[in-house]
């Protein structure tokens, strides 16, 4: 049976292949990288939000191809249920559908304002206010989910579909130097610990390219 093959894009710029990669680590699939140039349409329609439909990352496995983060991960989940990539209960599953889907198709404030460069890092950087309410959003959203389920991820004791979605924002806020609080402070320290993100973070810094887009003197 041939390995599976995930496409991806820059591992500096791309928070959508971030996701996608870590959900197939955290299923435990053996796969192999498939990176598109920065010049690639695909990819470029992705780093610079130029398309309501991404067809980046894309997994194919088995025979099958599947796109879309939330895709993959409701693919993986079914092929791996062991992984715990959802939560076990109906309403805990039910409430990590919710916020993963929130980040899916909200925060647009937040992607824009705050693009994820995992190179720079912008001391005192001034958020404007309505990426400054999708912040306090997320920071809702972590603190309702550390409290109920126990932490030290959002659904307790290991990561799961919401961490993946969440963990380029938590980049985000070291790049741009967002003030946070113990409790998301704490949160983003465990998410950024993990061995998968400390490995995407030295590949992502040592990518050659830039993309003048996103290299803006903010």
């Amino acid at each position: 049976m041939s390995k599976a093959v995930l496409t991806i894009s820059s591992k500096n710029y791309s928070s959508w292949s971030l996701r996608g990669w870590l959900l197939c680590r955290m299923a435990g699939l053996d796969f192999r990288e498939e990176v598109l140039s920065s010049d690639d349409p695909d990819a470029r329609a992705e780093l610079l939000l130029l398309s309501p439909s991404f067809l980046v990352p894309r997994l194919v496995h088995n025979g099958i191809t599947v796109w879309d983060t939330l895709a993959i991960a409701e693919y993986l989940h079914e092929e791996f249920p062991q992984a715990g990539l959802l939560p076990k209960t109906l309403a805990a599953r039910t409430h990590c559908r919710s916020i993963s889907g929130e980040m899916h198709s909200g925060f647009a404030n937040l992607r824009s304002a705050l693009p994820m460069n995992l190179k720079a890092h912008y001391k005192g950087f001034k958020v404007w206010a309505a990426a400054q309410a999708d912040i306090e959003r997320v920071v809702t959203v972590w603190h309702e989910c550390l409290k109920k389920y126990g932490g030290p991820y959002l659904f307790g004791e290991r990561p799961s579909l919401a961490d993946a979605m969440y963990a380029p924002v938590t980049t985000r806020f070291q790049t741009y130097d967002v003030k946070l609080d113990r409790t998301c402070a704490d949160y983003c320290e465990t998410i950024l610990s993990l061995p998968d993100m400390i490995e995407w973070m030295e590949e992502a810094r040592a990518e050659p390219t830039a993309v003048e887009e996103l290299e803006a003197e903010f």
